[in-house]
């Protein structure tokens, strides 16, 4: 099980970049998952659990440590999310029963942005300080501990946005996505980087999709 969860266990080789299972799995379940949350597929919360659980073991061993604990809380959101769009409460559901799509006010957005920004600055100064926090678990320093952090912290404001169907959430996503984009490629796990690449296009679509669908519903 353990050389299962090896990075620098290599599946194969494409052009010459080895490629692990774990990598391979975790992106092919994590593209999958978010495809579908722009559908409002609201089994894309399953899937999304078994690339958070493969990424969590993915991220400790390249040292992105911001990540690596986002996952824990992916994980627990994955299991709320389910339950908000499948379960809402009546006044909230849409035509089928599910969590309907709506939007921010911009007080709410600003104040949501601030605080990204705040825990940003506050979670890059504590990650690029674990390796002398705990030596003997992250013996290696944070890389890019700011960078890192605000796709971590953007990532925990989207995700509460998309819990509850709103369509800024896939605005945040797609800033999100491009620095995630350069990050992993520089990190070399080529794979998850092209991965997000294409979460870049798909929050692209998914702000215009929610945006059409947001728009039908007001019509309604």
């Amino acid at each position: 099980m353990q050389n299962l969860l090896d990075v620098n266990n290599t599946l194969f080789t494409v052009l010459g970049y080895d490629m692990s299972l774990i990598e391979l799995v975790a992106t092919i379940s994590g593209g999958i998952a978010v495809w579908l949350s722009t559908k409002e597929n609201v089994w894309s919360w399953i899937i999304g659990l078994i690339n958070v659980v493969l990424a969590f073991f993915m991220f400790f061993q390249i040292q992105l440590y911001p990540d690596m604990f986002l996952q824990i809380f992916f994980f627990v959101t994955n299991i709320i999310g389910f339950w908000q769009w499948k379960f809402p409460k009546a006044s909230e559901a849409n035509a089928i029963n599910e969590l309907k799509i709506t939007k921010l006010s911009v007080r709410n957005f600003a104040l949501l942005s601030a605080l990204g920004v705040v825990g940003t600055l506050i979670m890059g100064t504590f990650s690029s300080n674990l390796h002398e926090i705990a030596p003997k678990v992250f013996s290696i320093p944070s890389a890019f501990p700011y960078m890192d952090s605000f796709t971590t912290v953007m990532s925990i404001v989207a995700t509460f946005m998309l819990i509850r169907k709103k369509v800024e959430a896939w605005w945040i996503w797609l800033v999100v996505d491009i620095i995630a984009t350069y990050m992993y490629y520089i990190k070399d796990v080529k794979l998850y980087s092209l991965l997000y690449f294409v979460f870049v296009i798909i929050a692209a679509f998914g702000a215009m999709e929610w945006t059409k669908r947001y728009l039908k519903q007001q019509e309604a």
